[in-house]
């Protein structure tokens, strides 16, 4: 813990963030992108060497997918094996939306913040973690007491394409009996967390397509179906106007018992720039961690007619919603475009079409398992803070590879905060989080090299 200190009070730390933000690896935009190659090259290949891996950068299987980087080090058969992971692009770094004085391509301290892209999601988080590991085998005199893998992605912000495929050629080089990463915000700044799945996500769009053109509402008005109208009348029949889930298919089983009790201790909100909870959205009868983490939301995420900033006197010939549904473990998500059909069949909106989209499964693993207890143990030992259990995060990551498809216990320990402007400009990394979470990862680590006689 004290190499991890000083690791970060020295501006170490600082100048590999700094040069790792340098690299401009933006994966939703289209074309080459030689900067994700270069970043696994020049940065995540030399850092696993030194921990003393052999590291190799692979194509993806996926048409659409970037490469990855694998490393392992193998200390001795009869040895736990640690599985880590990161993801080296960001999103658009939209640099006309960040405050003056701020690049998104260059780290800009001020005070305790830490700004660029990709400080907090995931340069940062997955640099603290592989800095953490150096100052253990510095610490044991090169041994880490555990055998390692690191698998790093490079289009986590695009839906991870292909990293099923790729778990699933590359089993043997991945399996491993945990995955120990960090992506995601904590609940709080200073409240260390522990999650352990995320709620799963699935898009789809609802189209109302009438009519090639639009039609004079003065002269056809009442004679003609509003395809506007039709829509939002169908989206009302799926969601109410306080935001609960009305199609019996779209909705969860019951919060289990244990993960209602993880639950019961989880503030919502009530950070300097979180948004006030409103407490009549959503389920009736839950708490906002309930509704947040163990329950399903139906969102709606744009919905469109006609020119929507210049509208005319005009009846649409089309509208069109996209909508996403966040679901938990035990969702029939395989059922659910049948599910939306027979909805809106029976309530007349057989005019309305279903577009299904991209689906990232639901996971959780068990709040019991001995590796769960193992982690939250040793992050209590070093921090003097039990910290705090998530079944699931509320939002969305390729989990469902490392649990599903290599089938080992999921643990991911974030290392940003709320507020932290992820996906958004000014995106930023709050310094004594990092620093803490240095300490913390490296004090798991160490721990982890005693697992075995534990």
């Amino acid at each position: 813990m004290r190499y991890a200190a000083d690791y970060f009070d020295s501006g170490a730390f600082l100048a590999d963030l700094n040069r790792r933000v340098a690299f401009r690896t933006e994966s939703q935009t289209a074309g080459e992108h030689p900067d994700l190659r270069g970043y696994l090259e020049q940065e995540m290949a030399p850092a696993a060497r030194r921990l003393g891996a052999t590291a190799r950068v692979l194509d993806n299987p996926g048409t659409s997918g970037r490469p990855f980087l694998i490393a392992h080090r193998h200390e001795a058969d009869d040895l736990p094996t640690v599985l880590t992971y990161g993801h080296a692009d960001v999103v658009l770094a939209e640099e006309h939306r960040w405050r003056a004085r701020l690049d998104p391509w260059q780290v800009t301290v001020e005070q305790d913040r830490w700004y660029g892209r990709g400080t907090a999601d995931n340069k940062g988080q997955h640099s603290i973690n592989l800095a953490a590991l150096e100052q253990v085998l510095r610490a044991r005199d090169g041994r880490l007491g555990f055998n390692l893998k690191i698998l790093i992605e490079t289009s986590e912000e695009t839906g991870s394409p292909g990293l099923t495929e790729f778990c699933a050629r590359h089993r043997d080089d991945l399996a491993a009996d945990v995955l120990i990463a960090s992506d995601g915000p904590r609940v709080a700044a200073g409240r260390p967390t522990v999650f352990l799945g995320t709620r799963g996500t699935a898009f789809f769009t609802l189209r109302v397509a009438l009519r090639e053109r639009a039609y004079h509402s003065g002269n056809w008005g009442g004679l003609l179906r509003n395809p506007a109208t039709v829509l939002a009348s169908a989206v009302a029949s799926l969601v109410d106007g306080r935001g609960r889930i009305l199609v019996p298919g779209l909705r969860p089983p019951a919060i289990p018992d244990n993960i209602r009790a993880a639950l019961s201790v989880i503030p919502i909100g009530g950070g300097a720039d979180d948004p006030p909870v409103d407490e009549d959205w959503g389920e009736p009868g839950l708490t906002p961690a309930e509704r947040l983490i163990g329950w399903n939301t139906l969102e709606v995420l744009s919905l469109a007619a006609g020119n929507p900033d210049t509208p005319i006197g005009a009846i649409p010939g089309s509208a069109h919603a996209h909508c996403q549904l966040r679901f938990v473990v035990g969702t029939d998500i395989a059922n659910l475009e049948p599910a939306l059909r027979a909805h809106l069949d029976s309530r007349g909106f057989d005019l309305v079409a279903i577009e299904p989209g991209a689906i990232m499964q639901a996971t959780r693993a068990d709040p019991d398992d001995p590796w769960v207890r193992f982690v939250l143990a040793s992050l209590e030992r070093t921090s003097d803070v039990p910290p705090t259990l998530l079944p699931n995060l509320g939002g969305s990551l390729p989990n469902d590879a490392f649990s599903t498809e290599l089938g080992m216990c999921t643990i991911w320990i974030p290392h940003s905060y709320p507020a932290c402007a992820q996906h958004a400009p000014n995106e930023h990394l709050l310094a004594p989080l990092a620093r803490q979470a240095l300490q913390l990862m490296a004090g798991l680590f160490w721990d982890l090299g005693g697992y075995r006689d534990l």
